[in-house]
């Protein structure tokens, strides 16, 4: 019997009776989630939202991780059960605050949700020198997981989870320059590699954590209409993938196919809740579901969401695995000891 996804020997669809029209009311029914702790980055918007309000109605107690204090507040007013904190990842001392104040409060966690991300960014490069992207979608959850370990563990049962994308199979990560000092910035091959750094974590923190009762996966929430992601994008590279016609409107054809916020909030809530994963971790979720591996066999059109799926092998790899746990340990100027 196999227990850990290295080389994706896990990586099996459970044909869960959820698909893509699926969404996170639909997946969470029946849980009662009273008395949960669950920490959410960037849950004040898009997906990370409707994350927030399924969590609070299951029950659950819901601590935002936001860098926009005042557009949060906005957006989560009305929403029971939820606590505002700052937390901006492009500064690493924000993070050990933020994790120090969890960590004092005496609390467990029992849900780790690692959602806040950024795409289609120029370059950008915080203090020490590190591209955004990887810092804002990898190295700033690293770190915060690493910091809450302890309440992670004192749960007795929790799960992290890492909000990746399809868009890891656009660039597998590159040790030799992942800060982008000696190559040409492309800003999907920053994004991808940042992605697969999500993937790659979640399995390699799975099989060390597993033994103390936290797991750990990685999921694509599918193409959804209504998250911020595309903000800073230049329409043509839109026109280009062929999404949005001459005059920079998205397709109507194409509008139909992309998933609703509560579409893309299922996947989420399917892995922080399913009882089908309890003996399961380190996979790559889909769907609500555990994704196909991508040998070759999935052709993949952008002009139709549905094709945009599967994993790619880089992300699962065992070496790749431990080689990035090292390699953060170093960049972060830190160590993750999971005892």
């Amino acid at each position: 019997m196999k227990t850990n996804n290295y080389q994706g020997a896990m990586q099996k669809p459970l044909q869960s009776g959820f698909n893509a029209k699926s969404t996170s009311t639909d997946v969470i029914k029946g849980i009662d989630l009273t008395g949960k702790i669950a920490i959410v980055t960037g849950g004040h918007t898009g997906i990370g939202l409707e994350t927030t309000k399924t969590l609070s109605n299951a029950g659950a107690t819901v601590i935002i991780a936001a860098r926009d204090i005042v557009k949060a507040q906005k957006n989560l007013d009305g929403i029971a059960n939820v606590e505002l904190e700052s937390l901006d990842f492009m500064n690493p001392d924000s993070i050990d605050a933020f994790a120090a104040k969890f960590i004092a409060s005496g609390r467990p966690l029992h849900l780790l949700i690692n959602n806040a991300g950024i795409m289609w960014v120029p370059l950008r490069r915080d203090h020490r020198g590190y591209e955004s992207q990887l810092v804002t979608n990898y190295l700033g959850q690293f770190q915060l997981t690493a910091k809450l370990w302890p309440a992670l563990k004192q749960a007795n049962g929790a799960r992290v989870l890492n909000v990746s994308s399809y868009g890891h199979q656009m660039a597998p990560f590159d040790f030799n320059d992942p800060n982008f000092l000696h190559r040409e910035y492309h800003t999907l091959q920053g994004y991808g590699q940042s992605k697969t750094a999500c993937n790659l974590f979640a399995m390699e923190l799975d099989n060390r954590a597993k033994e103390f009762n936290v797991r750990a996966y990685s999921l694509h929430p599918g193409s959804v209409l209504g998250t911020d992601l595309g903000r800073e994008e230049p329409i043509e590279l839109f026109k280009q993938i062929g999404t949005h016609d001459q005059d920079g409107n998205l397709k109507p054809e194409v509008a139909v196919l992309l998933k609703t916020l509560p579409q893309g909030a299922a996947t989420t809530i399917w892995c922080a809740t399913s009882p089908s994963l309890q003996n399961i971790g380190g996979v790559y979720c889909e769907d609500a579901d555990i994704a196909e591996l991508d040998l070759g066999n999935i052709e993949h059109k952008f002009e139709d969401p549905s094709t945009i799926r599967g994993v790619q092998l880089y992300s699962l790899d065992e070496d790749n695995a431990k080689r990035l746990w090292d390699l953060s340990e170093r960049l972060l100027g830190m160590s993750f000891e999971v005892i």
